[in-house]
């Protein structure tokens, strides 16, 4: 399966980046300049789908930490969709798991983060 990005931005502020494929040392430098354009567009929350990922490796972690800490400082998080157990494990072994939410579906994910954003009655 060949490796694809795409970026849809859901409203000014909540961007889902989704992934297709193997995202590895050879991908992942396009996955981090996805990241990083959606970011400097403005983006605070910012979903990232791995629904149609196959494998991601240790460069996938290094980009979503970098993710996580860039927009911990403009107030943003980084959240992630995955039902793949072999994937969701990764983030569980490296503890990362505690760093990110994990949604099992983009809907759930969309829908959480668009609701955490309204402020409480």
């Amino acid at each position: 399966m060949n490796f694809d990005v795409k970026t849809d931005k859901v409203d000014n502020e909540t961007y889902v980046i989704s992934l297709t494929g193997e995202v590895d040392l050879y991908t992942a430098p396009e996955f981090k300049q996805q990241l990083l354009n959606v970011i400097s567009e403005g983006g605070k929350d910012v979903i990232v789908d791995f629904s149609d990922t196959t494998f991601i490796d240790s460069t996938t972690l290094g980009v979503l930490v970098g993710g996580v800490k860039r927009l911990r400082t403009e107030d943003g998080r980084l959240s992630l969709v995955c039902s793949d157990r072999n994937i969701t494990k990764i983030f569980e072994i490296t503890g990362l798991d505690r760093v990110f939410t994990i949604y099992p579906t983009r809907d759930e994910a969309v829908s959480k983060v668009k609701s955490a954003d309204k402020p409480p009655a």
